[in-house]
Formats: structure tokens, sequence, C-alpha cells
């Protein structure tokens, strides 16, 4: 039967949504999808195909289920630079199991070229994911992406969709070798860069290095925001099984590309809708794998708004809990010593999941259409490595990341508790304040800056409004004067976030942040702070009165902009406690919240 004929081609039912009321659900499939409103229907599908033959195609295979392919390839997003590849063989599956792969072009936004910061663009990106999906006729989508806020993006526009969805991360980079060391980007980056500063190393050496720590195109090659990423995708159900850790210049990489293809058409088949598998129990999870994998802070942010989209507000509160029985079993920079090829070398997530199985769902749906805990079934057998830990012999005794409160952060902020100095987790000193970034920069390395490793440093104004798009300047640089007296960390506290792949002592996403009237906005130089991460808390050791009495005398004035997306951004971004989403795009009605109260 031709497409043309088949009564649910011209006219469509529509049908409510099973999570939430974001779009209505098109009932019709491949080409007759989402048809232009011409006011004839038949006449819509006429043209459409008209259009579509001008490039070649048959009629046969326009009968075919249509696959979309988000194509984010861009000469200035290295981490994508295996897109060509991956494409031809994403497209290879669709057509061995009898599908037409449709490829279409979103942004690209890469960490070290979007500037203010690749956080503002997320929201961008998975509007434009969210809306191509919408706006094109596919049964399936194949989310192709891989630096730290593509793959955020694009499950966030996926989820408020709603279509069959399976992610595909382009995979992580080689190591390099520099002087007989192994080295990878980016937690080396920062360490020799750290070494560089405290003139340990002179300008020729860290020139040399820097050819060799990004030895291929792919993603970061340690534990940063990119392979927490990949690990929760797959935690989620959202990659096929053993998706996560192939390297990008690998055959397992493009194997998995293909078999992403072939299952895209089945979920078409099967309109396994993306709300089947993106479920509370998916969610709990992912959070279990952040915490033992010692995975990115920034991880939090982006499930929260991923969450956020199928309605489910985060606990912080419960997800500390949950951190505290959920030990660090994976031995990877930067709270550890491997990276990701060495993680995909010992069995990737199936090694890590075996050994979280007591604490996982494993009735949790997956994009095979199988649960988690049959997946699991079909692993291959475990064996001897030395990368993923034992639960009775982690590499930390709790969670990579504790949740911490207090009246500097009444809604909440983080630390990577497994990448601190543990002889600064209990610590109470006193404030060195820079006012915004421009002020760190000006003064950050003054041999004037009044300054001992025994202070700590507080970043103002980096928060979603405040810089603006939350920028990961929170992994604020030893001051010059201390790192050439062989200071390794101090002690920080910001409303921002730091990249995954940083290290130490430092206190992120404080909420409310500074730009809004948070209290850290009031903090002044010489005020005493106190960190307890025991105790989950990080306080401002000044009276009520005397910050009501700061509150009144000072004035908070919220950043704002004339024109575009900027304006959007600060008019409707949330806190670091909703995922730093715009209100607009979150679920209309919240259904419940994750990890759940017994979880």
């Amino acid at each position: 039967m031709s497409i043309e004929s088949r009564p649910d081609a011209l006219t469509p039912p529509l049908t409510p949504p099973t999570t939430q009321p974001t779009h209505p659900v098109d009932a019709a499939t491949g080409m007759a999808k989402g048809l232009t409103n011409y006011g004839d229907r038949g006449f819509s599908l006429f043209l459409r195909k008209a259009f579509i033959k001008g490039a070649g195609y048959t009629d046969q295979a326009l009968d075919k289920p249509v696959i979309g392919i988000t194509n984010t390839g861009s000469a200035y997003n290295p981490c994508h630079g295996n897109m060509p590849q991956l494409m031809e063989a994403v497209k290879r599956g669709v057509m061995l199991a009898g599908g037409l792969p449709m490829d279409f072009p979103t942004i690209s936004i890469h960490e070290s070229f979007a500037q203010p910061t690749s956080m503002m663009t997320r929201n961008l990106m998975a509007m434009d994911t969210e809306e191509m999906i919408l706006a094109q006729p596919m049964d399936a989508v194949v989310l192709i992406g891989g630096c730290d806020k593509t793959v955020p993006a694009q499950l966030m526009g996926a989820a408020s969709a709603g279509i069959p969805a399976i992610q595909l991360v382009t995979g992580a980079m080689l190591t390099g070798s520099h002087r007989g060391e192994r080295v990878g980007a980016c937690t080396d980056c920062r360490r020799y860069w750290g070494r560089f500063r405290a003139g340990e190393i002179d300008g020729e050496e860290v020139a040399a290095v820097n050819n060799q720590l990004v030895a291929s195109v792919g993603t970061c090659s340690v534990m940063g925001t990119a392979s927490t990423m990949a690990c929760i995708a797959e935690a989620l159900g959202m990659t096929v099984p053993g998706g996560a850790s192939p390297p990008a210049v690998t055959a397992d990489r493009i194997r998995v590309a293909e078999m992403t293809g072939t299952l895209a058409v089945q979920m078409a088949r099967d309109r396994l809708t993306i709300d089947k598998v993106l479920t509370a129990k998916a969610f709990e999870n992912a959070m279990r794998v952040l915490l033992a994998i010692g995975g990115s802070t920034n991880c939090i942010i982006h499930l929260t708004a991923i969450a956020g989209r199928m309605g489910f507000e985060v606990d912080l509160k419960a997800l500390d809990r949950m951190g505290r029985e959920t030990p660090v079993l994976l031995d990877l920079k930067p709270s550890g010593a491997h990276y990701m090829e060495d993680f995909h070398h010992a069995g990737g997530m199936a090694t890590l999941l075996r050994e979280l199985k007591p604490l996982l769902h494993l009735d949790a749906m997956t994009v095979t259409g199988r649960t988690l805990g049959q997946e699991m079934d079909d692993h291959p057998a475990a064996f001897a490595q030395n990368v993923v830990r034992p639960a009775s012999d982690p590499i930390y005794p709790q969670g990579g990341i504790a949740v911490l409160q207090g009246n500097l952060a009444p809604g909440g902020a983080i630390i990577k508790q497994s990448a601190a100095d543990p002889r600064l987790m209990e610590h109470e000193g006193r404030a060195v304040v820079f006012e915004n970034v421009q002020d760190m920069a000006d003064r950050i390395d003054s041999d004037e800056l009044d300054i001992t490793a025994d202070d700590i440093i507080v970043l103002k104004n980096i928060g979603p409004k405040g810089a603006p798009g939350m920028p990961e300047a929170g992994y604020i640089p030893i001051p010059m004067k201390l790192a050439r007296q062989g200071v390794k960390d101090i002690v920080r506290v910001s409303d921002g976030r730091m990249s995954g792949t940083a290290f130490g002592t430092i206190v992120l996403h404080v909420t409310p942040e500074a730009a809004i009237g948070g209290p850290l906005a009031y903090v002044l130089n010489g005020d005493r702070i106190r960190l307890s991460v025991a105790a989950r808390a990080i306080d401002l050791l000044v009276s009520d009165d005397e910050l009501a009495q700061r509150r009144s005398a000072m004035t908070v004035v919220e950043p704002t902009a004339a024109r575009g997306y900027r304006k959007l951004f600060l008019q409707t971004v949330t806190q670091a406690d909703l995922g730093v989403d715009f209100d607009f795009l979150r679920a209309a009605t919240m259904r419940g919240s994750v990890p759940s109260s017994g979880t």
C-alpha cells in the first residue's frame, strides 16, 4: 500500500501525550507526519513528495520509517570531528533495518569556542533540537552529540518533543604522551598550566605539552562533563548497551553508531517514545552512576534540566542521602588515575553497572525495548581489571558529589568531594572577595593581594544571570603569590560552575546567585566562612541582623539585555536548583521528585 492510500496518512488523529501536554502527538507516520498546513492535507503530502523526489528518492524509499539524524558537525567543534563517519554508520544501520535515514543540521556548541559560555547556548541548542524534530517528518530521531552541553541539550529537546529518540555520543579522544608521561585533556591541561603559573616549568615545555594533550578528535579523555554525560545517557537507558565508552576514533565507536541506526528503526516501529524511557527510575539510576563515577558537578544541573522537561523535580537533599550510600568506584581522573579508553578496555558501563546492581532499578526501560536488568543479564562475564573497583574496595567511600546548605546557600550548593583536598573539607577562613570575573582577572595575580593559604576565595556574579550563563570560572586559579609558595589547593566559593575535568576544594552553584540578591552578594572582605562537608554546611559567620543591614544598604541590580537571545535568557532562565533551563520550557505540571523519598 502506498503512503498516499493509507487512511492515517491524510487524517491523522490527535492523541494526548502520556507525560506532558507540550505538543500533540501526530499519529501519522513517515513522510505524512507533521504536514505543512495549506488547508488541504492531500496537497500538502503531494507537494512534500514532489520536492523530496527532486533529490532522487523513490516511492519505495519514501514509504519506509523515517529516521531523523541530528548533524552537529562543525569546524569549531573538534569533539564532533568524527561526525562524518558516525553519520555514515548510522545511515547504514537505518537502511539495514529497512528505514530511511534523513540527517538534518542543528547548532553545535564547543566548550572552548563558545563565549561568554557554552552553558548560555545550551538552551538555544535544546530549542533548536526540539523545534527541528517537530518541524520535520520523522518517526524516530538519532541524537549525535558529544561535547559537554550538546548531549544535555539534545536530551532536553527530545524530551519535550516526545517522539522515539536514541542518543549516540561521539566518544572520547585518545591520550597523548609528553616526555614519557601519558597525558589527556583536560585535567592534565589544568595540571600543566598550574605548574607553569607556579614557575615549575617554562614556556617551552608548556608549549610542547600543548601539542600532546588532545591526541585525536573526540571529547575529553577524563571523567569530565562530556564523559559523565555519556555514562549518564547509557544509565538513563538512552543509548545502545555499551554506547558510552568506546573512543571516538575506534571501530567499536563506528559499530555502536551502526547499531544505533538499526535500533532507531525498531523504536519507530514499536512507538517506543522517550517518556517510556525517561522515567523516575531511569533518573535515579543515572544519579547513582553520576555519584559512583565521580562525575562532573555540571551534570547535576543537566540532569535537573532534563528531569524538569519530563515533569520531575530533583530533590538535592535526597540526592545527597543517595550519595552517602553510593561509593566512588571508577578510578578515572580527576578523582582517580585512569582515562576513558582504560574504562572502555575494562568493560565500560557493563563493568560498573554490575558493581552497582544492588542499588539500581533493574526494571527501568531502555531504548532496546528491554529493561536494564535484562540487558545486564546479557552482559559478558566479568574479567580481571583495575579501573572499576569492587564495591568492597572503593576509591572513595561516598559519592563523588556532596550537597551543601547553610545561610550562604539557602537553595543549596555542591562540592566534588572526591576531587577535593581532605585537609580542607572541614575549614574556617577569612573571605577574600572578588566581585566578578573581571575583578578576579585584574587582581588574582597581584603581589599586593592580601591572601594566605588559610583564606577562602569568594567569587560573585558568575551564576546563571550574573555572567551571564554560569561560566566555568568557579575553578578559580591559585593566586600567583600562593602558587609560587607551592600551594596546590585553597577553598574557593562561587555561584558558578567548574569544568568536570577540574579538581580542588571548590564550592559551586551557590543558590540563589549574587546577581539576584542571594546572600553571596553581601559577603565582604574579612568575613569568616565555615565549610563542613561532614555536616553538609557552608555558612557565612555573620549575624542575621548584620546581613539584613547589608541588604538594606547595598543595591543589587539584576543584569538585563536590550535584544536577542541574551534578553530571552536573562528574562527566563532559572537558578541552578532548577537546571538553568528556561522557565517556560519546563513541564507544565510536575509529577513528582527524584530521587524518591524511598530511595
